[in-house]
């Protein structure tokens, strides 16, 4: 039995079943110590992760030292229809979930895998998704498997279902994650100019990220506010 396996949701399994045909790959490889979701016919490596990028940095630095070319494809959730059903799976409920997802999402994942992200050997796709949650309901007041419920819930999510892709998006140049910053930020800007123009409320964490890769640079502190300028 794969132990890596025996967690792996039904979004999972399903993109890395696109991706094995796509690239022709195999999947499930032990190689170099490491099991990798799919090595294909050239030895080039793809690893689908669905969050917790970090815990793939060990194995995907390793890999790219040994001289693989390595994608990660991280799916970029954008909307999410729930299915609540009972123990005997009777489907009680189902209904659009109101929070929406956008590109700027992932740079919370890119924090832990930043020094890896501009290796000639790297890349990082992108897949904008439409999903199926399916839920659970319980008799009572649950804490969900993972142990992070602030509050307890009458319901454990039990699965997640690839409903559509809706776009690609691969990042692996500097002038990729340049093209994620609108066009009309000034030459000079700050969080709160990059904030405003992406109608996000954390501007901070991709200032951070982007710092850390020289995609952008420091350049004044005027008023308490840091104010950056591109890397050209």
């Amino acid at each position: 039995m794969n132990f890596s396996t025996i967690n792996e949701s039904s979004l999972h399994k399903t993109l890395k079943t696109i991706y094995s045909q796509i690239y022709q790959g195999q999947t499930e490889v032990e190689a170099e110590g490491h099991v990798y979701d799919i090595v294909t016919q050239k030895g080039n490596i793809i690893e689908i992760q669905t969050k917790n990028l970090s815990k793939l940095y060990p194995k995907i630095q390793d890999a790219i030292s040994k001289g693989h070319r390595v994608k990660i494809v991280h799916p970029n959730i954008l909307q999410t229809k729930i299915e609540v059903y009972d123990q005997e799976n009777n489907l009680l409920s189902k209904r659009t979930s109101p929070k929406k997802g956008n590109i700027y999402d992932i740079f919370k994942e890119l924090t832990g895998i930043y020094p890896i992200l501009l290796d000639k050997n790297f890349s990082l796709e992108i897949i904008q998704i439409s999903v199926t949650e399916k839920r659970i309901r319980t008799s009572e007041a649950v804490q969900s498997r993972n142990r992070k419920r602030r509050f307890k819930k009458n319901w454990i999510k039990e699965d997640r279902k690839l409903s559509e892709i809706i776009k690609t998006i691969r990042l692996n140049s500097k002038e990729d994650y340049i093209s994620l910053l609108p066009q009309s930020l000034p030459e000079e800007f700050c969080a709160k100019d990059l904030g405003k123009e992406l109608k996000i409320n954390n501007p901070h964490l991709i200032i951070w990220v982007l710092v850390r890769m020289n995609v952008i640079e420091l350049t004044q502190t005027h008023n308490k506010s840091r104010y950056y300028r591109i890397c050209r």
